[in-house]
């Protein structure tokens, strides 16, 4: 059943019962995506009425430029992991209702050698979060990982509870991800972390105009099965554009088929975290009763939202996984996501 459908199903929209989720966005090739989607998955869960805090753990600090904030020399997680600061310190709002962020710099650099030299250097990261944990602050920690298999991508792997993995729909693509789902299995098979799991891969920048990118998500597909999320990313000018405004593209062209895309990631994602609760229970979750309900997006918050029945209609247009839709002329340029 194509889940990237208008209505909204009752099992997505549903009140999370579960304590904090802790979810990194890691991918060890730079390029994939990564950072536009994790900026713009963190607005789109903010938009469905979900406290998200997105962290910048990378040292290049593009999802904190991508939000606007500029960086600012000790005020990151650079000092929290030295265990100088609390988390709570550096924490700050955006323009986002229900979006703050912890703002990267590029100091986080240094972390990778002063963690390097402590004694349990997979911990410090999970160590931190420790004053957001249970307090019923935020429903979701969206952690953008640097682009690499350093000592702050493992620290973040350590502490998550899932890891989405964003890929280019290009060749070279397939060979990390095997290294990613190879590193999630061998920390999970020696205990740093039993619960870590692939909440999905993300299969961006895709051009159905080429025979290319439907060759590499048909073979992930081969690979992967379900874990690969139905939404594709197009390749966009939009999304490549926003960043440079400081914003995602939900506030910059909340029309455009990225921002329908993203929206529909977000639906599709909390999806499979009910699904996993349901599933972690012992219940057998029963995905086939689906009934329409009220959209719970915040168009106060978000005007460029459409909200007449031609919203539907364009909402339901972003690509569900082997069922891809043609792509308006502004997909003919070429562009960088990261």
């Amino acid at each position: 059943m194509d889940r990237n459908v208008a209505t909204v199903d009752v099992i997505a929209e549903r009140p999370c019962s579960m304590d904090i989720s802790i979810i990194a966005i890691a991918n060890q090739k730079g390029g994939v995506g990564k950072t536009t989607t994790a900026i713009n998955l963190s607005a789109c869960l903010a938009e469905r009425r979900k406290k998200v805090l997105l962290i910048d753990l990378d040292p290049q600090a593009n999802a904190t430029s991508g939000l606007g904030v500029e960086q600012i020399s000790g005020r990151s997680m650079y000092p929290v992991l030295l265990g100088e600061s609390s988390i709570t310190e550096f924490i700050q709002p955006t323009d986002i209702r229900r979006l703050d962020l912890l703002p990267g710099e590029v100091d986080l650099a240094g972390a990778e050698v002063d963690i390097a030299r402590t004694e349990h250097y997979l911990h410090p990261f999970k160590n931190a979060l420790a004053p957001l944990s249970n307090n019923g602050q935020y429903d979701f920690i969206i952690v953008d990982c640097p682009p690499s298999l350093g000592i702050l991508t493992m620290n973040a792997l350590t502490a998550s509870h899932g890891i989405i993995i964003p890929i280019q729909c290009e060749y070279y693509a397939l060979e990390g991800l095997s290294v990613m789902t190879r590193l999630v299995r061998q920390l999970r098979d020696s205990g740093a972390n039993p619960k870590l799991h692939i909440s999905g891969i993300v299969m961006t920048m895709y051009d159905m105009r080429t025979n290319l990118s439907q060759q590499v998500v048909q073979e992930v597909a081969t690979h992967f099965g379900d874990r690969i999320f139905e939404t594709l990313i197009p390749r966009s000018v939009r999304l490549s554009e926003a960043p440079s405004f400081g914003r995602p593209i939900i506030q910059y062209d909340g029309n455009c088929t990225g921002s329908v895309a993203y929206r529909n990631l977000a639906k599709e994602f909390l999806q499979r975290q009910v699904m996993s609760m349901t599933s972690e229970r012992g219940e057998g979750p029963n995905i086939s009763q689906r009934e329409t309900v009220q959209d719970p997006i915040d168009h106060k918050t978000h005007p460029g939202h459409p909200k007449s029945p031609t919203a539907d209609m364009h909402e339901s247009s972003a690509e569900p996984l082997h069922q891809p839709v043609s792509e308006p002329a502004e997909h003919s340029e070429e562009q960088g996501q990261e």
